[in-house]
Order: C-alpha cells, then structure tokens, then sequence
C-alpha cells in the first residue's frame, strides 16, 4: 500500500523486521518443544533461544541485507534467514527447523500476522461504532427526510439513519471476530502434512505460545478456503465502509446540504472554484472500499491449490494481506474521524421536510382517510390525486400546498376533522416508536425528550 494511505502501527506488522522476529519465535518454541520431548538437547534449545533473542534485539538493516544477499543466491527466502540465524547461533543451530518444512514457518507466520492486523482492525471498528453511537444519539430527535429511490419518501430520524449503520458495523465486528478465529490457525506437519519426521505435539505446543489452534488436516499449507473468508470478511467491512460514505455524498450535495464533512481552517476545496466544499473524506472511502474488495476474487482463486500445495498464492498474499488490512485500517479511521466531525443542519433538513408542500405525509394521511370510514382505494385515490395536483404545481404562482388541497377537496371535507389530518401531517409522529429501535440496537434508549 503507498504510504499515503498507511497507518505506521498497521504497516509495522507487515514489516520484514516483524516477520523475521515471527520466524524465529516459530523455530524457537519449535526446539523448545522437541527438547521438552527429548527430540533435541535441551541446552541446545537454550543457546538457540539465547542467541536467537540477542540476535532478534539488536536486528538491523545490516541484519535485512545479509538475508537479501543469501537469498539472491538461495533464491529461497526461508533457507536464507535460517542461513543467517545459523550463523548468529552457531553449531547448535543444527537443531532448529528439523522436521519442518518452510511452509510450516510462512503459513504459521502469516497466520500470526493476520491475527495482529485483526487485533487492530478491531479497535478500528470500536472506534468507529463509539462516533456513530455518540452521533445517533445525539440526533436522536432530528428529523429528516426518508428517501427511496432518491425520492422524497417520509420522515424519519437523522439519528435512526446512523443506528442504522451503527448495527451495521456491530455485525461486522462479529464477522471480523469469526473471521479471526478461522485465521488463528498453526500448521507444522512436515513436507505433506503427515508429521513424519516431527511429532504432531511439537506443532500443539507452539499453537498454544502463539495464540493459535492446530489445523486439522493441513496437507503442507493451512487450506486458503480460511484466508478466502478472511478477505470475505474485510470485504463485507468495506461495503459497509461506502454505504456510510455514499450517503455522507448525497447529503453533502448542494440541493440537499442536511450534513458535510468538517472544513478544515486553510482548507481548499478546488484550485479554480474558491467557493467549493467537496466530500473528498467519503469519495477517498468509496475509492478505498473498492480496493478492499478487489482482493477477494484473488483470495477466492487461492483456494483450488494443486495436490497438496503449489506456490500460485504466495504472490497473491504478499499483496492482499498488507494492501488489504492497511487499506482497511486508514479507511477505518478516516470514517471514525469523518463522523466525528460530520457536520449536521437540522434546519436544512427541516426545509427539505417541507420543500413539496406536505405530501410527504401523505401516507398517514392516506391512514387517516381510512380510518374515517372511506374504503382504501378510494382513499389512496382521492390522496394521489391531492399530491400530484401539488407536486406538478410545485413553485407555480398559484401552488398550494398539499393541506390546502385536502381543505379543498369534497371528498375529504367534512368526512375528516382538521385535528386528525393535523395529526397525520405532524411529523413527528415517525417518531413514535424509536425508543424501541433504540433498545435494540444500543439496548437502551437514551434519555427522553427534552
């Protein structure tokens, strides 16, 4: 991933440094383990564990060129950083990878890594659902238009909108706990997975000092089907990433202006057109989004490997999995930091309520009709034609809103008192029931209205 979309914290575990460190943790506990069952000397498996620890602290570019410069002859890169363990650990460090295969190192090795990245994602997430749930209950009240279809439809509440991705995300910190525990898996099993030159305790051992499970049947990888529903999971995240996003878009637009991004102070927004506000934060999120998912084909073609194993998905995970989660990572953030700020216009939001002279009441009104004796189809009938006559008219000289035509209509005048299609035009009446979706999502429903 280019550094302009790259946390540090996140891009450090992908670093060669933190993947030598794992290395040599695996090959470590590994000889610990064969000594505690009398495989190899256990003052062999000290020195290693020693020297290696030195050698890992005091790690150095120097350190990064010399395992480069083996594996240019190697062309190997597992043999060329046990080359150059061996020589920091000297004659004892005939002892480490025995049995083992390189995969057992790279699989178990990625799987650490992806375990680290998720850790991080996951806080990403509870920051992320800390802004929403801050912001949905800060505008619990505020009332909005509901849109289907682009178009005016009822209102609704601006903070029931982000309830509505705040569960959104919550599900996904339950994918993305799911998906980490598939991912959490610890493969070494020798060449083809039969453990025939290493004791299948060996592998249970450093599974349980690295925080994984053994995996089943591992032939000489852990099976891609695990990392094809990792990225799944990340994918899924990131449609949820754009779905926020493209509505932060629309509401931004300059026709409907209910919320904007924060402007920040010497913020510009176009080099020609000083007067631009744009919603560059959510426009780099969609992009963002869709880069994320762009790994799942990729990781889904990874699974059908040959036989027990061919090397066809190693290019692959060398780039999804960095690209992948730091991308997920930065989005994650940005979005936090994007909702925090989210600057929003009740007033604005009141207008649009009000811009097609009522008749996005008309479906209580069409309940009220009902409810006054007159059967539903005459009822829709005599509402339809009540809204057309005022949306067609809508900004004519001789428009009248939609209660104006209502007043106006034989059919509805005096078959329904004034008071019941005040009530039915009274916006908030979609409010009556949020307290109950409040409980759910959020289980609790915040204090009453003031």
């Amino acid at each position: 991933m280019v550094p302009r979309y790259t946390r540090p914290v996140m891009a450090a575990i992908w670093s060669p440094e933190n993947r030598y460190r794992i290395w040599f943790e695996i090959e470590a506990l590994a000889c610990e383990a064969m000594a505690e069952y009398g495989v190899i000397p256990a003052e062999a498996a000290k020195t290693i564990r020693t020297k290696g620890d030195a050698a890992m602290a005091a790690f150095s570019q120097a350190d990064l060129d010399r395992i480069d410069e083996i594996e240019a002859e190697t062309r190997h890169d597992v043999i060329a950083f046990l080359t150059w363990l061996a020589e920091k650990v000297g004659p004892d460090s005939r002892f480490v990878h025995l049995g083992m295969t390189s995969s057992d190192v790279l699989d178990t090795c990625l799987s650490v890594q992806m375990v680290q990245a998720t850790d991080l994602l996951l806080q990403d997430l509870d920051a992320v659902l800390v802004a929403l749930k801050r912001r949905a209950f800060e505008h619990k009240y505020t009332l909005t238009i509901g849109r289907s279809h682009g178009i005016h439809a009822e209102p609704t509440s601006f903070g029931l909108k982000i309830a509505g991705h705040y569960a959104e995300f919550a599900r996904n910190r339950e994918r993305l706990v799911r998906a980490r525990d598939e991912i959490a898996v610890c493969a070494i099993s020798g060449a083809v997975g039969t453990y025939a030159h290493i004791d299948p305790r060996v592998e249970e051992y450093v599974a349980d000092k690295l925080g994984l499970k053994p995996e089943g049947v591992s032939t000489q990888v852990i099976p891609r089907d695990r990392h094809a529903a990792y990225f799944c999971a990340l994918a899924v995240i990131a449609c949820g990433i754009e779905r926020l996003a493209t509505e932060v878009r629309h509401l931004q637009r300059s026709e409907v202006r209910e919320a904007e991004e924060f402007f920040h102070k010497g913020q510009k927004g176009s080099s020609a057109m000083p007067h631009k506000r744009n919603p560059v934060l959510s426009e780099n999120l969609t992009g963002l989004a869709r880069l994320v998912r762009s790994h799942v084909i990729p990781a889904l073609e990874n699974v059908a490997l040959w036989h027990e194993r061919d090397i066809s998905h190693s290019s692959v995970e060398r780039n999804i999995c960095p690209d992948g989660t730091i991308g997920l990572d930065f989005a994650l953030m940005r979005l936090a930091g994007m909702m925090e700020k989210l600057v929003v216009y009740p007033e604005q939001m009141q207008a649009n309520i009000d811009s097609l002279g009522g008749v996005v009441h008309s479906g209580e009104v069409l309940l009220a009709l009902a409810r006054a004796g007159i059967l539903r189809e005459d009822a829709y009938r005599i509402v339809q034609r009540n809204a057309m006559e005022t949306w067609t008219k809508l900004g004519h000289k001789d428009a009248k809103t939609f209660r104006e035509n209502l007043d106006a209509d034989p059919e509805v005048a005096g078959r329904v008192p004034s008071e019941v299609l005040d009530a039915a035009m009274d916006s908030n009446a979609h409010l009556r029931q949020i307290d109950h979706t409040y409980s759910r999502v959020f289980g609790e429903s915040g204090p009453a209205r003031t």
